[in-house]
């Protein structure tokens, strides 16, 4: 009788098969992370009942939509200057002359308790295709009894 261990072969663990596990994984969230923000638009709605917020000290593009759903970009002396042309690729021509680093700026709409909701969508949807992030809408505060 051969009481005596048998060698056994020494553990190895297989980085190949490791690594290539890994590069999937990471393809796998780098694509899953790139169609996350392509389908993201931040909007902060504002509450009513809200402080209110200094905006002479920052800047911010302003775009006014009125209640037959015309629209208007703030100059910079702050008053709206309607678009020559009141369609949608003028409005998109409009906001896209604005420089590329303006795109990380405040985008505020300030639109008539009475505009269309079509205006206003189509707003965000040409923000969003030209970049603009940080959408904000502006409203009046309650008055107060």
């Amino acid at each position: 009788m051969d009481f005596r261990r048998k060698k056994r072969a020494p553990v190895e663990i297989g980085l190949i098969p490791m690594i290539d596990v890994l590069l999937v994984l990471l393809f796998f969230f780098m694509v899953a992370t790139t169609f996350r923000h392509h389908t993201d638009l931040k909007i902060n709605l504002p509450a009513a009942n809200g402080e209110d917020i200094d905006q002479s000290a920052s800047k911010a593009i302003n775009l006014f939509i009125d209640a037959e759903g015309k629209y208007a970009i703030a100059a910079e002396d702050g008053k709206p200057q309607p678009l020559a042309e009141q369609n949608l690729p003028a409005l998109k021509n409009a906001l896209a002359n604005f420089p590329a680093e303006s795109r990380q700026l405040p985008f505020i709409i300030s639109a008539d308790g009475k505009t269309p909701h079509q205006a206003v969508v189509s707003a965000l949807d040409i923000a969003s295709q030209l970049g603009f992030h940080h959408v904000t809408f502006a409203i009046n505060p309650p008055d107060k009894e």
